[in-house]
């Protein structure tokens, strides 16, 4: 983290067992006034789910001064023809002191400040280039807060172990990393981010 940095972030990422590629991809960046970080599964497994999250992680990335819904969007337009995927994006305003979050499928986050846990519920389905509805959750942006973004390899049990509260991102990865199983059964990604304010 540069001194100028607000964010800091460190991430897990395993594939499914029997696979050499996860179908996970992710981004994340940090400007003057923003943060943004996204998480896209492509459904199934492998190569061709890599392929329709990398095409997902791409816009984001190219677009990544864009709202949170605009991105929903872009992306959705972009997987026409393609095999579906779900993600789930997340943008600091570090001006207007805000969070936005957006999840389309099973990509999750918890919100942790102090000792107070808050999950978010994702939209349901997938996104395939045909118009679906969605939601963006914004909040007010607290110092001292950390995001834990997720993709469906994480089990609800995992979620729920103390060591997540940890305000050291990289002792909460590091820790993940070894208390989980060695096989995975789907592909997983854990993002832990902290905003220091």
């Amino acid at each position: 983290m540069s001194s100028s940095s607000k964010v800091e972030v460190s991430v897990f990422q395993k594939p499914k067992k029997g696979n050499y590629q996860c179908g996970d991809s992710y981004f994340y960046t940090e400007s003057d006034g923003f943060f943004v970080c996204a998480i896209a599964d492509g459904l199934g497994s492998g190569e061709h789910a890599k392929e329709s999250s990398q095409i997902v992680i791409d816009i984001i990335q190219n677009n990544a001064g864009g709202a949170v819904g605009q991105l929903v969007k872009l992306c959705n337009q972009q997987l026409a023809g393609k095999r579906g995927v779900v993600v789930g994006i997340l943008k600091l305003d570090f001006h207007a002191q805000t969070s936005s979050f957006s999840s389309i499928g099973n990509i999750g986050m918890m919100t942790i400040n102090g000792r107070k846990k808050k999950r978010n519920i994702p939209n349901g389905g997938y996104l395939a280039g045909y118009e679906r509805p969605f939601k963006v959750v914004e909040e007010k942006l607290e110092p001292e807060t950390n995001f834990i973004m997720f993709s469906d390899g994480v089990t609800d049990k995992e979620l729920a172990e103390r060591y997540l509260l940890n305000d050291n991102v990289h002792t909460i990865t590091n820790t993940f990393s070894v208390m989980s199983d060695e096989v995975r059964v789907d592909d997983t990604t854990l993002i832990a981010i902290r905003y220091e304010g």
